[in-house]
C-alpha cells in the first residue's frame, strides 16, 4: 500500500498540522519509505524465533543476568498494594481553576 498526497494531508488535518507543499512530499516520501521496511521484515521468517520479553538485562539489578529466561526480570513484578491518597479537596486546592468537583481547564481544540 503507497502513502498517496491525499493520506498525508487527511493525517495532517487529524493532528492539526499544516504543512507546505515540500514538507508533504517528503512526508510522503518517507511513510512510503517505511511501509517499504515494513513489507521487507513481513518477508522474514520467524518461525523459529521465540518471543522476547526484554531484550537487555542492563537495567537489572546485580545478579539477576545470572538467572535465566524471564526469571532474571521477576524484580520489575511488584504486588499491587492499596496505600492512601490525597483527598480530592488536597488535589483541588493546587488547580489553578476548579468548579469545587473537578478541574477546569481552557479549550484547547477549536474547528
Amino acid at each position: 500500500m503507497k502513502v498517496t498526497d491525499k493520506d498525508v494531508s487527511y493525517v495532517a488535518d487529524l493532528a492539526n498540522l499544516e504543512l507546505t507543499e515540500a514538507e508533504r512530499g517528503r512526508m510522503q516520501t518517507d511513510l512510503n519509505s517505511i511501509l517499504g521496511y515494513i513489507d521487507m521484515l513481513n518477508e522474514l521468517d520467524t518461525s523459529n524465533v521465540e518471543p522476547l520479553t526484554q531484550i537487555s538485562a542492563i537495567y537489572a539489578p546485580s545478579g539477576a543476568e545470572a538467572k535465566s529466561g524471564s526469571e532474571q526480570f521477576a524484580y520489575a513484578l511488584r504486588p499491587d498494594v492499596v496505600q492512601p491518597s490525597l483527598s480530592r479537596e488536597d488535589v483541588l486546592r493546587n488547580a489553578p481553576e476548579t468548579d469545587g468537583i473537578l478541574f477546569k481547564v481552557p479549550k484547547v481544540i477549536e474547528k
